[in-house]
């Protein structure tokens, strides 16, 4: 047998991942595990017995690596797979399928929107078992767990979209589901928000969620709707969770729109209301714009919208559309139809609302990037750097401890992943280095493939995988992680 890497991260400020203070102290890893966390200097004498990689930490925080639990990583895990933009922010972990909007168990050659935000190389996985059978042979540079799409379940058994599931589909999209959750997925994503799965109702969404209940999943949704029926949505998954009896996640809770601006002010209120009935909770993306295809109904002339890829206009990318309207001569409107197919970043939030959803207690951080945008919103690159620069160490809203539990420990428990969010002895070995001076992210708008600032070393699955001095990936020892074996405690 090869004998087991041995690590010593030494003198440290450790923030475990829980929320509690941070303390001085040591982390031993031992192969693929923590094998101990200690005061300075107390690790006990026989583990460090060999030959020992003694790394000092002096000045630098150690922390459980990061999960972003909102990526639209599913393809770019097999393609991309040095998964350079997320081991440089310090992620260990991405969920995958979310949205509604899964590669599993859809096979084309030509996937429609917004299957399409995926790419389009990767549509050959018929079932999640053999998704999972790819990201193990990819060995990504991060874990992978993965929800799968309601979306992606309509696309696959509906031969048209614009009408509730039958009987028949709601049966096939359940027995789906069961194959998914045997393969060790999270739970299931929908999208209701996209044309696609808009006409989808109450019924059709809990005959197929009933079955992740049944396998202890979650649930996780883009609502109906998050401009001004945003209260009736959020009460719409409230009640489509609790009649399937699983915990819901709202993905990237936002006020969108120049209308909704403040309303964070009645949304959290009401999700805090629901929460005291049932386990739910939400993710947040640190910017004020959002990123998806490009559709006319979130074209109102009011809010700046960069164009960040279109089909038939590829020369317009990174172009704002009220510029392009304005050269072309037409309504912004107008514009966009013309732009079709295409992405856009929307600059559809207000920083107030942004800062109550990141700040409150039961929001944790996801980047939503899309990573095969030919000019991807920041956030790919930058979401988990720029919660530590700005809310924590340059405005002081978010306390370090607080930060790194909305990016860790917070973030398996509620996802079911088990063995990893904490710094504790026998969880995998998923640790990020960074200097709590220098972190930041540097991934903007105009130029959003940047690498950010103070992340000095990543280990995933106890190998050093990326170095902020190379600014590289070093090595890739990700795998696909399966649901709830080894449940971290309640945090």
């Amino acid at each position: 047998m090869a004998e087991q890497r041995v690590t010593l991260l030494q003198g440290g400020l450790v923030v475990d991942g829980s929320a509690a203070p941070g303390q001085p102290g040591d982390v031993l890893l031992v192969g693929e595990r923590i094998a101990a966390v200690a005061a300075p200097g107390r690790i006990p004498a026989q583990l460090l017995a060999g030959d020992v990689e003694v790394i000092d930490c002096s000045g630098k925080v150690v922390a459980p690596g990061f999960i972003d639990v909102h990526t639209h990583d599913d393809a770019a895990a097999i393609e991309k797979a040095d998964m350079l933009p997320k081991l440089s922010q310090g992620v260990t972990t991405v969920i995958v399928g979310n949205c509604g909007i899964s590669l599993a168990p859809v096979v084309t050659d030509a996937p429609a929107a917004p299957l399409s935000l995926l790419g389009s190389g990767q549509f050959r996985h018929a079932s999640m078992r053999a998704y999972a059978a790819a990201v193990d042979a990819a060995r990504p540079g991060v874990n992978v767990a993965a929800l799968l799409g309601h979306t992606a379940l309509r696309m696959r058994h509906m031969p048209v979209l614009d009408r509730p599931a039958n009987e028949a589909e709601r049966a096939a999209m359940a027995a789906d589901m069961q194959e998914a959750m045997d393969a060790g997925a999270l739970g299931l994503s929908s999208g209701i928000f996209y044309e696609e799965a808009y006409a989808a109702d109450v019924p059709e969404l809990v005959a197929v969620a009933t079955v992740a209940a049944r396998n202890g999943g979650v649930y996780a949704t883009h609502i109906r709707d998050e401009l001004a029926g945003i209260l009736p949505a959020l009460q719409e998954a409230a009640l489509t969770a609790r009649q399937s009896g699983l915990p819901l996640v709202i993905s990237h809770h936002k006020c969108a729109g120049p209308a909704n601006w403040g309303r964070t002010r009645e949304t959290l209120p009401l999700i805090e209301a629901l929460a005291r009935g049932q386990e739910m909770a939400m993710d947040v993306y640190p910017y004020t714009a959002g990123s998806t295809v490009l559709r006319e109904d979130l074209v109102d002339g009011v809010i700046d919208i960069l164009i960040t890829g279109s089909k038939t206009h590829p020369e317009m990318g990174g172009r704002y559309l009220k510029d392009i309207a304005a050269q072309w001569g037409l309504s912004q409107q107008e514009a966009a139809r013309r732009l079709k197919p295409g992405n856009a970043c929307y600059f559809q939030m207000r920083e107030d609302d942004v800062d109550r959803v990141i700040t409150h207690p039961l929001s944790m951080i996801g980047s939503d990037g899309l990573p095969h945008d030919e000019r991807p919103h920041p956030r790919l690159w930058g979401a988990f750097p720029r919660v530590l620069a700005s809310y924590w160490r340059e405005r002081g809203l978010l306390q370090l401890e607080q930060a790194i539990h909305k990016m860790s420990g917070m973030s398996a428990r509620r996802f079911r992943i088990g063995e990893r969010g904490l710094l504790a002895a026998g969880f995998m070995a998923d640790v990020v280095v960074f200097d709590p001076k220098t972190v930041r992210d540097g991934a903007t708008f105009e130029a959003p493939r940047q690498f950010s600032e103070g992340i000095e070393k990543v280990w995933v699955n106890g190998v050093l995988s990326y170095t902020g001095e190379a600014r590289a990936a070093v090595a890739r020892a990700g795998r696909f992680v399966r649901r709830g074996q080894g449940m971290p405690p309640s945090v």
